[in-house]
């Protein structure tokens, strides 16, 4: 509480809403949201599954990017989304490195104009950066060695354009 003597006005949520959350004026009913909590935790092992399929198409776009140089900006496109998902559901099943990487990935896309075969080997090495995290299951941020693993992607990204990717 902020200390302070202002009233507080509840609102209502509208029916609709109400029919699809549980609702209580004291906030999410905490049996809903250990409920739903058991169902995250219930789907990280099918993480491990779905982000293997996410990373294979990853690859595929990478393949094809070096064999089509035409083609490689809609490919580090196809390759940008796929990284954004990864990125965005790594959280959620315990797996911030990931995210962490994904976020590298995407960010050292969007920087670039064109895809150079030098830009590819910066992809390359995030892609097989994520297959090293999910090979070895490095749940949450990974430790050191997580640390070490964002540090030296970090320093290839700086290297390759003159300056950090944000």
């Amino acid at each position: 509480m902020s200390g302070d003597d202002t009233e507080h006005e509840i609102i209502t949520p509208p029916e609709t809403l109400k029919q699809k959350v549980s609702y209580s004026p004291e906030g999410v009913d905490q049996a809903t949201l250990d409920r739903a909590e058991e169902v995250v935790a219930g789907l990280q092992a099918d993480y491990l599954t779905w982000v293997q399929d996410d990373l294979s198409r990853m690859q595929e776009f990478f393949a094809e990017a070096l064999e089509n140089p035409d083609r490689r900006g809609d490919l580090a496109a196809k390759i940008f989304h796929v990284s954004h998902d990864v990125k965005g559901q790594g959280g959620s099943f315990n797996y911030h490195l990931m995210t962490a990487i994904g976020n590298l990935l995407c960010r050292y896309i969007e920087a670039k104009d064109t895809i150079t075969d030098a830009d590819l080997a910066v992809i390359r090495l995030h892609i097989d950066a994520m297959r090293l995290v999910i090979a070895e299951q490095m749940e949450g941020d990974g430790g050191e060695r997580g640390r070490e693993l964002i540090g030296g992607l970090e320093a290839v990204i700086t290297k390759n354009l003159g300056r950090p990717a944000s």
